[in-house]
């Protein structure tokens, strides 16, 4: 009997999700040059931080190598 509660809950969870994601759209649509260009500077923004930000860059350099240290600024 408990198996068949938590198989429910499951399903309706997995349900719930679905009907969530449906209603959104499935995705950013953008319908203006406005917003396409928005978009890319943000793809190319997101490019960037996972090259500056990501484990080898962290890890295997010194902390002031970094694009986002600051001279003077203290902390980045």
């Amino acid at each position: 009997m408990a198996v068949f509660v938590l198989l429910g809950i499951l399903g309706g969870a997995g349900i719930l999700m679905v009907v969530t994601l449906v209603r959104r759209g499935g995705g950013r649509r953008t319908d203006t040059a406005e917003g396409m260009l928005l978009e890319q500077e943000a793809l190319r923004r997101a490019r960037h931080d996972r090259v500056s930000f990501g484990s080898a860059a962290v890890h295997n350099s010194v902390p002031t190598a970094s694009d986002s240290y600051h001279r003077g600024s203290g902390r980045p």
